[in-house]
């Protein structure tokens, strides 16, 4: 029989990518993917009853000994397009590179989210194959289009909702155990999420008679919407300590050096300073700070001797927990200050509710943690940054976290959705470990 390593590689080596246009989407490898999981993990699907959502979707459910809210353990089988000749060695390969505790699996979907995916069914097929029966219900939802629509997971909660369930505890794909998170905090800290900050496009338009570059106005379209572009550059959106990132602060205040402890632990007074300190020190800081926001597509004249009659770019924005796409709306206008540069929100989603830090739920993830990956790892709670399927269990539980129970590096965290996407096998290892324990509580 295949070891567990073995077994992730076959499911790595399965490219299932997904685009924003499905129609350029494989299915064909969704549907070896899933043939290949009942292949791999009999003693999981003798045991779990398994139904496919959404055309691709998977929703397993183990049923317990006795009536309660269920255990929902999420991941997602899709994977971000490769840009094969960015990689060191084909990302469909799974080629293990490196010796002992250096050797990493790389391959597309080894963190993002494979590895979770893998390691929450490994864990499942130990325990079924031991005979074990959680005491409630536990659920398996593995999404199919998380990197692009997430129809997926909204089908799956539609189809829990129609059924009744409130699951007690809702995990998916997250933060990680880090290390360095704050200047002098050297300890490893689980980075559990227990928000989402939310998303929007706003598209600024310019636009005028065009005609031949030559003879161009005095403001053509390009330079208002440039002009545009540069009031919201130079005027972010003000920094400020969301509650998720004041609870993440007081958790890490113990473990700081003097002179930052005593910040921390009087934020009541310091926040403003704290936070104006934390959008200095990089991206990842300054996206917990505050509402983010930056042009990412520009669109101009058809021919580089024309002048432009529609000027459009995109603007990415990222909603701090408090913000909303009504209030960010808003605030573009003013800033912008342009009648002549329409403001349209193509798309929005407001922040997600903010889970609790404290209770049964949020005791289970730390225990776990502890048990498994170190009892010197320091839970916490945080703001996770980029947007996952779980936003969409908000709707029926209120305990929903996002955390993958992997130590990832600067550099491996840096590789996700991009080239050479790795995970060290010891790791990737003590990630089974986790969700076996969660699951035996459940």
């Amino acid at each position: 029989m295949a070891s567990p390593v073995e077994r992730f590689r076959e499911l790595l080596r399965i490219p299932t990518v997904s685009h924003a246009d499905e129609s350029e989407t494989d299915w064909t490898v969704f549907h070896a993917f899933r043939d290949a999981l009942e292949r791999l993990y009999p003693a999981a699907h003798a045991t779990l009853e398994r139904e496919v959502i959404d055309g691709h979707s998977l929703l397993y459910r183990w049923p317990g000994r006795e009536a309660g809210s269920p255990l929902v353990l999420m991941a997602h089988i899709d994977v971000v397009p490769v840009v094969e000749s960015e990689w060191s060695s084909p990302p469909f390969a799974a080629e293990i590179i490196g010796e002992g505790t250096d050797a990493a699996i790389h391959a597309r979907g080894a963190i993002d989210d494979k590895g979770a995916l893998v390691a929450i069914v490994e864990a499942v097929e130990a325990l079924a194959s031991e005979g074990f029966v959680p005491r409630h219900d536990v659920y398996l939802a593995f999404g199919h289009n998380e990197e692009t629509a997430g129809g997926g997971a909204r089908a799956v909660v539609q189809a829990l909702r129609e059924r009744g369930i409130r699951p007690a505890l809702v995990l998916d794909e997250g933060g990680a155990v880090v290390e360095g998170v704050l200047p002098g905090v050297s300890v490893p800290t689980a980075m559990v999420g227990v928000a989402e900050r939310g998303v929007m496009t706003v598209v600024l338009t310019a636009r005028e008679s065009g005609g031949h570059a030559s003879t161009p106005p005095s403001t053509p379209a390009t330079a208002r919407l440039a002009r545009a572009i540069d009031r919201l550059h130079r005027h972010p959106f003000p920094t400020r300590l969301a509650p998720p990132v004041r609870a993440m602060l007081t958790t890490l205040a113990p473990h700081a050096p003097r002179p930052l402890r005593m910040l921390l632990r009087n934020l009541a007074v310091t926040g403003p300073v704290v936070a104006a300190v934390l959008s200095r020190l990089g991206p990842e800081t300054n996206a917990i700070v505050r509402t983010t926001a930056v042009a990412t597509q520009l669109s101009g004249a058809p021919g580089e001797n024309v002048l432009a009659t529609t000027a459009r770019a995109a603007v990415n924005i990222r909603l701090l927990t408090g913000d909303t796409v009504a209030s960010a709306e808003r605030r573009v206008r003013r800033v912008i200050a342009d009648s002549e540069v329409e403001v349209e929100v193509r798309h929005g989603s407001d922040p997600s509710p903010v889970s609790p830090w404290r209770g049964e739920a949020w005791r289970r993830i730390a225990v776990a943690v502890a048990h498994t990956l170190g009892e010197d790892v320091v839970t916490t709670p945080y703001l996770q940054l980029g947007a996952s399927d779980s936003r969409w269990f908000t709707a029926i539980s209120d305990s929903v976290y996002r955390f993958t129970p992997f130590h990832l590096t600067r550099a491996e965290r840096d590789a996700l959705h991009a080239h050479d996407e790795r995970i060290r096998v010891d790791v990737w290892l003590r990630g089974i470990g986790f969700y076996r324990a969660l699951v035996a509580a459940s």
